[in-house]
């Protein structure tokens, strides 16, 4: 806390107009007490990774996944692709797959938009086999179409796996 002590000021007003020959006093300032407070601005910054972590927040509380009806849940890092179906009724995970995984990556080798049609094609078996037919909700978490997701979807949208 900085507080200011001013005296009486005293000047001439020829000394600061210099028109008029009069002088005369200026009344004494009283003591005032000055606060110094800093300022913080604090912004929200909307991204658009983060409005779209929010939209998908938003968005899973509407369709949850059902043993018949699973969602399908996609994560696309920098280098790979996760794919999971998901009950979120029982709470289970009916399928994994990624691009990291041996039996995906490991027949002939492959680049990663291959092994992300791979995983497309593993999810389509699997849901041959638990006689799955939709799915309630494609779940991108919120991440733009790239070269590896556009394979991934191809794979699945074959099948007609992809809500429109």
């Amino acid at each position: 806390m900085a507080v200011a002590n001013f005296p009486a000021l005293q000047f001439k007003t020829c000394d600061i107009f210099r028109s008029t020959p009069k002088c005369f006093k200026l009344l004494p300032l009283q003591k005032t007490n000055l606060f110094v407070k800093t300022l913080v601005v604090e912004a929200k910054a909307n991204t658009r990774t983060e409005s779209a972590k929010i939209r998908n927040r938003r968005m899973l509380k509407k369709f949850n996944g059902t043993p018949r009806r699973p969602r399908l849940s996609v994560f696309c890092s920098e280098k790979q692709l996760y794919a999971m179906l998901v009950d979120d009724k029982n709470k289970k995970c009916l399928f994994y797959g990624s691009t990291l995984q041996k039996s995906i990556r490991d027949d002939p080798t492959c680049t990663t938009i291959d092994a992300a049609k791979r995983v497309g094609e593993e999810l389509v078996k699997t849901c041959i086999d638990l006689n799955i037919n939709e799915i309630s909700y494609y779940d991108r978490n919120g991440f733009a179409r790239g070269e590896r997701m556009q394979a991934f979807e191809i794979a699945i949208a074959n099948y007609g796996f992809l809500p429109t």
